[in-house]
């Protein structure tokens, strides 16, 4: 009974405007679990030079970074609750989104071309019809994955008329330079390290079919929190915009934690990496939404799915990018 009265008397409080409701906010969390990605090269400078632990240290919030391997990688995570941010292609969040990951995508940290189809130096495989009947390496769920579904919806086949084998992005390198499998639906940095070093052939390219490297946060986190989303992104532009006007921090980050050599490093961040764009909005709906319906026409998305009213749950382009 106790309880109850202080419960009744908390709330006649508020009611009658003696405290504001604010007061009984969502606390904030003790730690910000956010990944960092070889694909997502400013995730990579933020975490080298602390500037969210930086940020958040007066609050007394920590930050926890966790690796992830691919756009699958990122949205399991997501989906998991470990991470509250997470990076990924725009493509494969849609996939996830659909699929009931509760996240929303709010902002944008490269344009790349970070996905192409590779065959290893001396295949005789030339173009996307010679796939027919051919293990190719994939990661399922990544933007490579939704690269392939395309390319071959393109030319009149689809999955079936391969053998997938489903690895992980450096697993899937191995094992075309190995002779495992003939051809790898591939993924930088390890798609240029295959080339440079390994003499691989990117047979086939198309730089749109490339979504976009987006930012994504659960839901949850947002609703709960979205001054401190406000302040991450905030944040991560800086890194985003100090990127853009010192290549040489981005390389030698990238190097310190990759252990490749700079024409690989140069290959991925000089030729197919492009950091300047971070407001997330139109061009970024349509690039979606596009892969959205092809994948739709390709069996990967039910018939059934509204998928431009999935991409519009998809994003949020409410988050400013200053505090």
């Amino acid at each position: 009974m106790a309880t109850l009265s202080r419960r009744f008397l908390l709330t006649s409080i508020v009611l009658a405007g003696l405290v504001p409701a604010a007061a009984f906010a969502q606390d904030k969390p003790k730690e910000i679990r956010i990944d960092w990605a070889t694909y997502n090269p400013v995730s990579m400078l933020l975490k080298d030079k602390g500037l969210l632990e930086k940020e958040f240290a007066k609050d007394g919030i920590t930050i926890r970074w966790v690796q992830t391997l691919g756009s699958n990688k990122a949205l399991e995570f997501l989906n998991a609750g470990s991470l509250d941010f997470g990076s990924t292609a725009g493509a494969a969040a849609l996939v996830g989104k659909i699929n009931g990951n509760p996240i929303k995508s709010i902002y944008v940290y490269s344009r790349p071309e970070w996905t192409a189809l590779v065959t290893a130096k001396g295949s005789n495989i030339a173009k996307i019809e010679d796939l027919k009947g051919k293990r190719v390496a994939v990661t399922r769920g990544t933007d490579p994955h939704i690269f392939l579904v395309r390319a071959l919806q393109s030319v009149n086949l689809t999955e079936k008329n391969i053998t997938p084998i489903l690895l992980q992005h450096p697993d899937g390198k191995t094992a075309l330079i190995r002779g495992d499998v003939q051809a790898w639906a591939g993924l930088d940095p390890m798609m240029a390290q295959a080339e440079i070093e390994d003499g691989a052939k990117l047979f086939y390219r198309n730089k749109d079919a490339n979504t976009w490297g987006i930012l994504n946060v659960r839901e949850e986190f947002l609703k709960d929190h979205p001054d401190l989303v406000k302040r991450v992104l905030a944040v991560y532009e800086n890194a985003r915009k100090h990127a853009v006007a010192n290549y040489g921090d981005v390389k030698r980050v990238f190097i310190a934690a990759t252990k490749l050599p700079d024409a690989v490093v140069d290959k991925q961040l000089k030729e197919r990496t492009e950091l300047t764009h971070s407001k997330i909005g139109a061009p970024q709906r349509e690039s979606i939404l596009a892969a959205g319906i092809a994948l739709q026409q390709a069996g990967v998305i039910k018939p059934n799915v509204d998928v431009k009213a999935a991409v519009d749950a998809l994003i949020d382009d409410r988050v400013p990018l200053t505090h």
